[in-house]
C-alpha cells in the first residue's frame, strides 16, 4: 500500500470489486462527486483473497479500468486506487511507543505483525498511521502481499492511470463518516462485511468478515453479524455506539431496524445524495460509492 499523504491527491478514484469497476472524480469544491461512472465484470474476472492471484480475467479487469476511469478522468492520471477488502489485512496494534523514525518504526511494525499473517510479512506491503491513545501508541496497520497489491497497481498502470495510492475498500470509505463521537461503520460487499467503530476521530474496531450471502444479507442477519462487535466495544470502552452507517446495501433501510433496536442508534447511509451531483449521480447506485467517495473527500 502506498501512504496517503501525498504531495497533490488524486481527483480521481477508482474501486475495483469483485463485480464491477467503480470510479469517480473529486468535483472542485471538494465536497462530493463531479462525475461517477461503473462497470460490470464477469463473473469470476475478480476472486479477491489475501495470497492468491486476485485478477482471474487481467483483459477484462483492464478493459472495465479504461472504460470506467476513461469517462470521468478527463486529463488526469493520477488515481487513488482501492482494491477489496478480502485482498489486504487491517489490524490494530498496541505499542508502548515507536520509534520516531518512519523506518525505524515501519521496521517494528513489521515484526509485531510476523506471527499474525497468512503469508511472509519481508514479502508483503505495509501502511500504518499511528494514533497517541493516552499513554500508548495505537497503530492501524494495512498489510497486503506484494505480489496481489502489485498486480492490482499493474491493472491501473496497464490502463493508463497511475495508482499513487492503494487502499483497501473500507479504509477508504471511512474518509466519509463521521467519527467524532462513538460511530460504527458496516460495508456490505459481494464476498465480506467490514466493520468499523470510530470514537473521537479514532479507529477502535475494525473487523472484516467472511459474507456468503453478498448483499442478499437480510437487515436481522446483518445485526446478528456486527453483534459482537458492538458487544467488544460497549465491554472494553464502556462507551455505546450513537449512530451507524451503512454501506453496500441496495436497501440499507431495511436493516436500519434491526440495527436501532440493538443499539439505540440512529442508522444512515454513508454515502449521502448530496455527495453525488446531478452529473455524478447517472445510474450509480450511490450505496455503491462508500469506497470512492470517502476516498476523494476525506
Amino acid at each position: 500500500m502506498s501512504p496517503t499523504s501525498i504531495v497533490a491527491k488524486p481527483k480521481l478514484a477508482c474501486e475495483i470489486a469483485a463485480d464491477r469497476v467503480l470510479a469517480g472524480r473529486l468535483i472542485e469544491s471538494g465536497g462530493g462527486l463531479e462525475a461517477s461512472a461503473a462497470r460490470e465484470l464477469a463473473p469470476g474476472s475478480v476472486v479477491p483473497d489475501l495470497v492468491e492471484n486476485n485478477l482471474r480475467q487481467r483483459t477484462v479487469v483492464r478493459e472495465g479500468i479504461e472504460s470506467a476511469l476513461g469517462s470521468v478522468a478527463g486529463r488526469s492520471k493520477d488515481v487513488i486506487a482501492i482494491v477489496p477488502d478480502a485482498a489486504v489485512r487491517v489490524m490494530l496494534v498496541e505499542f508502548d511507543a515507536l520509534p520516531s523514525d518512519t523506518e525505524e518504526a515501519l521496521g517494528v511494525v513489521r515484526f509485531r505483525l510476523k506471527k499474525s499473517l497468512p503469508f511472509d510479512v519481508e514479502k508483503a506491503k505495509v501502511s500504518f498511521h499511528a494514533q497517541k491513545v493516552r499513554d500508548e501508541v495505537r497503530v492501524v496497520a494495512a498489510v497486503g502481499l506484494a505480489s496481489v497489491i502489485e498486480d492490482y497497481e499493474s491493472a491501473f498502470l496497464e490502463s493508463g492511470f497511475s495508482p499513487g495510492v492503494v487502499l483497501p475498500s473500507m479504509l477508504a470509505a471511512l474518509g466519509g463518516a463521521d467519527g467524532k463521537r462513538p460511530t460504527m461503520v458496516v460495508k456490505v460487499d459481494a464476498h465480506t462485511t467490514s466493520i468499523a467503530i470510530l470514537n473521537e476521530d479514532q479507529l477502535q474496531l475494525f473487523r472484516t468478515l467472511e459474507n456468503s450471502r453478498g448483499v442478499t444479507i437480510t437487515g436481522e442477519q446483518l445485526a446478528e453479524e456486527v453483534y459482537p462487535s458492538i458487544v467488544f466495544f460497549q465491554d472494553t470502552y464502556k462507551l455505546n455506539i450513537e449512530r451507524i452507517y451503512v454501506a453496500g446495501l441496495p436497501e440499507s433501510g431495511g436493516a436500519a431496524p434491526a440495527l436501532r433496536s440493538q443499539t439505540g442508534a440512529e442508522v444512515q447511509e454513508l454515502v449521502a445524495a448530496s455527495q453525488l451531483g446531478a452529473s455524478a449521480g447517472g445510474s450509480v447506485p450511490r450505496w455503491r460509492m462508500a469506497g470512492v467517495v470517502g476516498a476523494l473527500i476525506s
